[in-house]
């Protein structure tokens, strides 16, 4: 018989391993501070594409500018 290979998402040892080894309060820190990682690179990327927007436009305005 062949053996059946167990798919375990990383995500979820790792909520299992920090449950064990944290408790209460500093998980939730820990917790907080993961989502607050996420949030900041959530943003810088809005940002990113915000400035490549706005150079686009600008570059548009320059050609545009330069045809009249």
């Amino acid at each position: 018989m062949p053996s059946e290979s167990v798919h375990i998402r990383p995500a979820l040892a790792l909520r299992a391993v920090e449950s064990f080894l944290l408790r209460g309060g500093q998980q939730t820190a820990r917790r907080n501070a993961w989502a607050a990682v996420v949030e900041d690179r959530r943003r810088a990327r809005d940002r990113r594409e915000a400035q490549h927007e706005m150079d686009a436009l600008v570059s548009a305005a320059r050609g545009s500018a330069l045809n009249d």
